[in-house]
């Protein structure tokens, strides 16, 4: 009986965690995980990020830049066909940030969760997030530069939907620095909010049901977000309506700060301290053995990282009753 109870555990927990030791089903219930669950799927996630190589990380930037071509697009021709309306221009908004998420593509606003994470633990240093970060943004860029250049420049868009494409960022430009600003914080917590309840998912319907209703907040809420911001301007400069410097000075800028500041306070600082004493007992194998030093932690190099908190089923064969039994 025993030894039935045994095996039924042990398939239990072999099911229940993925490859890298991160849980695939929630301890108590298995299709819910805890907060402390999903943090520590974010970790293992973050921490297989911060080794990826720069050109991995550039072209993925470029993609995802790319992709937000696409909403930019959409929105201004749904803006053109349907005289302005507010609901029903933004039905496809989402299109572009479905294909990033759920393709594993990069973006910068995805960004401020996963890697600042790590940061927070210890387990990746402060210039490998910076790395990151500014390759993710810098592709992020370009590949926006590249798809409003491809706009502007072909025939793609109808001419109503090219005087819609050149509103937007008219109407931000004339907005004050302030108000793109707080309209951006907002944009910010709700997209590192979509990536922390991402991690809380298991299928795709799920996942795209939360992409959609999330991302149509954007347009809904006449929020701003940076890489679509860059798109937009970049239209403007191309078709000779903007310089560039006031478009990254009046426009650009004051939404990245604030993209930033909503995804990395409001969202990745408070749910790590929700998490934190928890996790303390749970989520971490070896302690701070597995943590950087202090210096590595400041100055450990582009790619200096610590030891995920979360064992790996290589070292801890979580589906062996003797190895639990040991751990304990």
């Amino acid at each position: 009986m025993a030894d039935n109870e045994d095996r039924e555990e042990a398939v239990r927990d072999a099911v229940d965690v993925s490859r890298s030791g991160a849980p695939a089903g929630g301890s108590v219930i298995r299709d819910r995980f805890s907060a402390d669950e999903i943090f520590q799927r974010i970790i293992v996630a973050a921490d297989e990020e911060v080794t990826v190589g720069t050109r991995e990380l550039f072209f993925a930037g470029i993609a995802g830049g790319f992709a937000i071509t696409v909403t930019f697009m959409l929105y201004a021709s749904l803006y053109a066909k349907t005289g302005g309306d507010p609901i029903l221009s933004a039905l496809l908004y989402p299109l572009g940030f479905v294909f990033i998420i759920l393709g594993d593509y990069q973006l910068y606003t995805e960004n401020t969760l996963p890697p600042v994470a790590l940061v927070l633990e210890r387990l990746a240093s402060l210039p490998s997030l910076l790395r990151i970060w500014g390759v993710v943004l810098i592709s992020n860029v370009f590949g926006g530069m590249l798809g409003a250049l491809a706009l502007a420049t072909t025939d793609v868009l109808s001419d109503d939907a090219a005087a819609a494409a050149a509103g937007f960022a008219q109407k931000a430009i004339a907005t004050s620095q302030l108000t793109l600003f707080s309209k951006a914080v907002f944009a910010g917590l709700i997209v590192a909010g979509v990536v922390w309840v991402d991690y809380s998912l298991r299928d795709s319907i799920s996942r795209l049901m939360l992409i959609y209703i999330a991302f149509l907040a954007i347009p809904f809420g006449n929020l701003y977000h940076v890489v679509v911001s860059a798109t937009e301007m970049f239209y403007l400069v191309f078709i000779g309506e903007l310089a560039l410097s006031v478009g990254l000075w009046q426009f650009v800028l004051p939404v990245l700060l604030g993209n930033s500041v909503g995804g990395v306070v409001l969202v990745t600082v408070v749910n790590y301290f929700h998490t934190t004493e928890r996790r303390l007992e749970t989520a971490r194998d070896q302690g701070s053995k597995r943590q950087l030093t202090i210096r590595e932690w400041i100055w450990g190099g582009w790619s200096a990282s610590g030891r995920s908190y979360v064992p790996a089923t290589d070292e801890i064969p979580r589906s062996d009753p003797e190895s639990r039994e040991n751990e304990r």
